[in-house]
C-alpha cells in the first residue's frame, strides 16, 4: 500500500511552521493514542503513521530531503529512515511532546512500563558512483555495547521491577498518584545481579562486530539507511538501531546529476568536421558512439537508460554526453600554413541557420 503524504497525514500545509507541525502531531497523538483506543488496530496504525510523519517533518534536514525527493529521500520503505516505526520507537522518541510528563502521565499514569531502547549508532559509508548506481553489499565493522555473556539480572529494588516510582500527593481534590521513571534502573525494571569482571555496572561490554548491509541502487548523498536492532543493547530492553549515512565519492570522469550521468567529451576540430567513432566511459563500461560530420561544440548526446536506477523504483536515468570541440593553442609552421589556406573559404565561415539551437534553447531542452 502506497504511503500517504506526510503533510496530509498531519493535516498541515507544506509551508507549516515547526510549531504548527508539533501542534498537529500532538492533536493526532491524543486522538489515536492506544490508551484511548484499546484493541483498535486502525487507531494504532494511524498513531504510528502520525509519529512517522512527525519524525520526518520535525527534523529540518529530513524535511528538506522529503520536500525534494518525497518518501524515497527519507527511505520510504520499511527498514529505512522513518519507515516501519514500532510503538517502542514512538514512546521513546516523542514521549516528551506533551510537556515532559510523557504519554503515560498525560493519560493518567497508566502504570505500565514501556520497554527501554538502547542508543542508536551512526556511521558514514563512502560509496563510489558505480556502487550508488548498481547497489552493493558492504560489510561494516562497528563497536557496539552488548550484554555480557554470563551476566544475570534481578528486579530493581527501588521500583520492584515496574520501572516506575509512584508517589501519592495529597491535594484539595484528594490523593493523586504520580509516576516517574525509576532513577535506579532508568526504567528497565532490572539491575545487575552478577556480572563478569570485564563488564560495566550495567553488565555491558564493548564488542566489535562485522555487519553486512545491502545498499539499494539509487541512494544519494546524505541519505540515511537503518538496520533495526544493530545499535547498542540495554539491560531489560531492546537494542538500538545502526544508522548508515551515505557519502558519495566524486567520480574522476562521470558527474552525477540526479539520476542522470554527465560526461564531457572533447573532440578535435577534424573529428567534428569529418565525423568519427569514439569510445566513451559509462557506469557499465566503455561504449562506442558515432559522431556525425559537422558536429557542433555544445551538442548534447543522450544514451538512454545508461544513468542511475531510481531508488525503490523501476526507471533509470540517462547518460548525457556534452560535446566540446578542442581548439589547439599552439600550431607548428606547417599546420598554420594549412589552415591559412582555408581561412577565406566560404564553407569555414560561421553561418548558423535556424536549425542551430542557441545555448538558451539547449539549456531549456535539457531541463
Amino acid at each position: 500500500m502506497a504511503k500517504r503524504d506526510y503533510y496530509e497525514v498531519l493535516g498541515v500545509t507544506k509551508g507549516a511552521t515547526a510549531e504548527e507541525i508539533k501542534k498537529a502531531y500532538r492533536k493526532m497523538a491524543i486522538k489515536y493514542h492506544p490508551d484511548k483506543n484499546p484493541d483498535n488496530p486502525e487507531a494504532e496504525d494511524k498513531f504510528k503513521e502520525a509519529a512517522e510523519a512527525y519524525e520526518v517533518l520535525s527534523n529540518p534536514e529530513k524535511r528538506q530531503r522529503y520536500d525534494q525527493f518525497g518518501h524515497q529521500g527519507v527511505g520510504g520503505s520499511a527498514g529505512y529512515g522513518g519507515g516501519g516505526m514500532n510503538m517502542e520507537d514512538i514512546f521513546s522518541q516523542f514521549g516528551d511532546i506533551f510537556g515532559g510528563g510523557g504519554f503515560d502521565s498525560f493519560f493518567g499514569g497508566g502504570g505500565s512500563r514501556r520497554t527501554k531502547k538502547g542508543t542508536n549508532l551512526r556511521v558514514k559509508l563512502k560509496l563510489s558512483l558505480s556502487e550508488v548506481a548498481n547497489g552493493v553489499e558492504k560489510k561494516i565493522k562497528v563497536k557496539r555495547q552488548k550484554v555480557a555473556e554470563g551476566v544475570t539480572f534481578k528486579n530493581c529494588v527501588s521500583c520492584q521491577g515496574s520501572g516506575q516510582i509512584k508517589k501519592v500527593v495529597n491535594t484539595m481534590l484528594g490523593q493523586m498518584v504520580s509516576a516517574s521513571t525509576c532513577p535506579t534502573c532508568q526504567g528497565s525494571g532490572k539491575i545487575v545481579d552478577k556480572k563478569p569482571a570485564n563488564a560495566d555496572y550495567q553488565g555491558l561490554v564493548v564488542s566489535e562486530e562485522v555487519i553486512p548491509i545491502n545498499i539499494p541502487a539509487g541512494v544519494g548523498e546524505g541519505m540515511q539507511l537503518s538496520l533495526s536492532g544493530k545499535g547498542n543493547e540495554i539491560p531489560g530492553g531492546i537494542p538500538g538501531d545502526l544508522l548508515i549515512v551515505v557519502e558519495e565519492i566524486a567520480d574522476e570522469v562521470l558527474i552525477r546529476d540526479g539520476n542522470n550521468v554527465v560526461y564531457d567529451l572533447y573532440i578535435s576540430f577534424i573529428d567534428a568536421v569529418l565525423g568519427a567513432s569514439v569510445e566513451v566511459p559509462t557506469i557499465e563500461g566503455k561504449v562506442k558512439i558515432k559522431l556525425e560530420p559537422g558536429t557542433q561544440s555544445g551538442k548534447i548526446l543522450r544514451l538512454k537508460g545508461k544513468g542511475i536506477k531510481e531508488l525503490n523504483g523501476y526507471g533509470k536515468g540517462d547518460q548525457l554526453i556534452h560535446v566540446n570541440v578542442w581548439t589547439p593553442k599552439e600550431l607548428n609552421k606547417e599546420e598554420r600554413q594549412l589552415l591559412e589556406t582555408l581561412r577565406n573559404s566560404e564553407n569555414f565561415r560561421p553561418n548558423p541557420g535556424k536549425s542551430e539551437k542557441s545555448i538558451f534553447d539547449k539549456v531549456k531542452e535539457f531541463f
